[in-house]
């Protein structure tokens, strides 16, 4: 195993000290908690999401103006604890209520709810909604029906320029759990990731294989075969998507192209223009698109498409809303 590391065991810690140090103007962690939060708290309902490590720039890139308020870093492939999501809910809550973005995964929905229940003990009114995008499969290893992957990244967006607005606590808890239903993402995994305490990739690929549904932490896909060329991997996900969807030449869609940790943005971009390819083929009109690395899984070669169906020009506006964090642009 080849890493740019110090000790395994304090890999998170000095993962966010460094991030922090280097986005200082707009964040800052919360004391002795492994808890970024925004400088620019406003007078709005506040944004809390997190999840495992090993997932960066999620969640912590998406911390500051227009997006989230504050963010929670497990270890590596990890839920955070209840107490450090509680630190993050009081740290961010100015008197409107905090909304918990949350993946479906059995640690991340156990803890973030029984952090809802201490904050509410604590006066402080928490709201909740589930992302479960991904429909490569279910009931998976981690996870209770569809997990939840970088589909949460435009729920993390869109509610975040909704909050800004002004929007209370009921509204964009409702937009939120509505909105989710209409965001799907299916992803492809060339190589596994490597757990730096583990030391060894989660899963064996051939050189010559690809996975596809692989979830973000390596739970199994629903089928490998040998490798195939970009045109041929969006033919696949695209025929996928589109049964979870019903595709109306009335309607406008959102693409987001998600890096998996280890693939370039070269082949990202001849991947989304591949997908483009496909979508024109079914008269799917693609009002927006979003191509970088946003939820990874460490180093693991591969790359997952996110569809979002739009309701409405407000959504696709909030997508392209200035924010001022570190990790979207």
């Amino acid at each position: 195993m080849k890493k740019i590391i110090n000790n395994t065991s304090t890999i998170v810690d000095e993962m966010i000290e460094g991030f922090c140090f280097d986005n200082k103007h707009t964040i800052s962690q919360l004391q002795d908690h492994r808890v970024i939060v925004s400088k620019n708290i406003n007078n709005q309902v506040a944004l809390v999401s997190g999840g495992g490590s090993g997932h960066e720039p999620s969640h912590a890139g998406f911390v500051g103006e227009g997006m989230l308020s504050a963010a929670v870093c497990g270890e590596v492939f990890t839920s955070p604890t209840p107490d450090q999501i509680l630190e993050a809910i009081k740290a961010s809550d100015n008197g409107q209520g905090v909304l918990l973005i949350v993946k479906n995964y059995t640690g991340d929905v156990m803890n973030f709810d029984m952090a809802k229940e201490l904050a509410e003990m604590e006066d402080i009114s928490v709201e909740t909604v589930l992302v479960d995008d991904d429909i490569a499969v279910e009931d998976s290893t981690y996870t209770a029906g569809k997990r939840g992957v970088a589909g949460t990244i435009f729920v993390h967006k869109i509610l975040g320029a909704f909050s800004k607005q002004g929007k209370d606590l009921k509204e964009l808890k409702e937009i939120g759990d509505e909105l989710a239903k209409r965001i799907k993402t299916i992803g492809v995994a060339l190589t596994a990731a490597t757990v730096p305490e583990v030391g060894k990739p989660g899963f064996t690929l051939e050189s010559d294989e690809l996975e596809y549904g692989v979830g973000i932490h390596g739970e199994p896909g629903y089928l490998r075969e040998k490798i195939k060329s970009s045109r041929e991997i969006a033919k696949e996900l695209v025929e996928k998507l589109s049964q979870s969807f019903t595709f109306s030449g009335d309607k406008e869609y959102g693409v987001l192209i998600n890096g998996l940790g280890a693939t370039p943005l070269m082949e990202q971009y001849v991947f989304l223009n591949d997908v483009k390819k496909e979508l024109d083929g079914l008269d799917v009109v693609v009002s927006y698109t979003k191509v970088g690395n946003f939820m990874t899984s460490l180093d693991m070669s591969g790359l997952s498409l996110s569809i979002i169906e739009f309701n409405g020009n407000d959504e696709i506006l909030a997508l392209e809303e200035k924010v001022n964090t570190p990790s979207w642009r």
